[in-house]
């Protein structure tokens, strides 16, 4: 295998590995005791779950900017239905439902009017935190304690479970996601689309079924992160989630997807979505300020995208 070829494959778990060590050196022990892995494992999953859905729409040459409002108007939904008397399921189909529409939307947008998937997510980013804010009133909803909000502890319940239920979640639906890519008709054309367009069309690929398709499931994933989001917090809260479409993207692109199409896996963006959680919470850990972290998270995804370039000028 070609040196370029290796430091493809392992490249994003060098960087985790890399991340790790550092903080290691810096924090100390605590930073790699069971406890903080635990709980940056579980940190992952919100950022994990949006990264799958995402990843499906950067390889076949898109992205989504509005994946962070589209969390918070889950929440908003998920806690609005559960105050109404909804069951659990139902009412986490629910806020499921309000990220799947809102990838409906941008899809039909993309597809139909031609209009570029970065103006239609901007502006839809604008259009699901202002629908979160009306839906709770600009205010946080509350909502009973129920079974889901245990998905997310810590430490799992029941305790033969070893790990986190959203963990086990997590891990599942990457493996289906892995699946779909590697062994679906509908991840064949995903990369085909991503990797040049006009043949996908060429070879008979319907590109805007596929897309609209793609933008939904984006949407559904971004919804059960929302949930899990609730799960955490106990509450809607249509601020929360502001910039995460960035570690969310972060991930994706770290873990080899590439910004120009045709590129990506689920495996690496599970690997870039924890090195994210690493590099949080270390900067937590070293008391540094919120601001660093975003200065972080925003040079990495400019250092990742532009070593992407380089690979692909070679």
């Amino acid at each position: 295998m070609k040196r370029s070829t290796l430091l493809e494959a392992f490249g994003p778990f060098l960087g985790l590995a890399f991340i790790i060590g550092l903080f290691a050196l810096l924090v100390g022990p605590r930073f790699i005791s069971t406890s903080n892995l635990t709980l940056v494992a579980v940190q992952t999953v919100v950022v994990a779950l949006g990264a799958m859905g995402m990843t499906l729409v950067i390889i076949s040459g898109g992205i989504d900017l509005s994946v962070g409002s589209m969390i918070a108007l889950t929440t908003v939904v998920t806690a609005l239905g559960l105050q109404s008397g909804f069951p659990v399921l139902p009412a986490a189909g629910l806020g499921m439902a309000a990220g799947g529409l809102c990838g409906l939307v941008n899809g039909l947008l993309i597809t139909q009017l031609r209009i570029v998937p970065f103006i239609v997510t901007l502006g839809m980013l604008g259009m699901a935190r202002g629908a979160a804010k009306y839906l709770a009133g600009e205010q946080k909803v509350d909502a009973p304690l129920t079974w889901l909000n245990k998905v997310m502890y810590k430490t799992p319940e029941p305790s033969w479970l070893l790990l986190s239920p959203g963990i086990w979640i997590m891990i599942l639906l990457a493996l289906a996601v892995w699946f779909l890519l590697r062994y679906t008709i509908l991840g064949r054309h995903t990369f085909a689309i991503g990797s040049s367009e006009a043949t996908a069309r060429l070879c008979g690929v319907r590109v805007e079924r596929v897309k609209v398709i793609l933008y939904i499931l984006c949407g559904l994933f971004t919804g059960l992160a929302g949930v899990m989001q609730f799960a955490r917090l106990s509450v809607g809260d249509p601020t929360v989630a502001v910039g995460r479409e960035l570690d969310i993207i972060a991930a994706v692109v770290i873990g080899g997807g590439s910004l120009s199409g045709g590129e990506g896996s689920v495996l690496g963006s599970l690997v870039g979505a924890f090195l994210m959680a690493f590099l949080r919470s270390g900067c937590t850990m070293m008391g540094f300020p919120n601001y660093i972290q975003d200065i972080l998270v925003g040079a990495i995804i400019i250092i990742a995208a532009g070593l992407d370039q380089l690979r692909r000028r070679r």
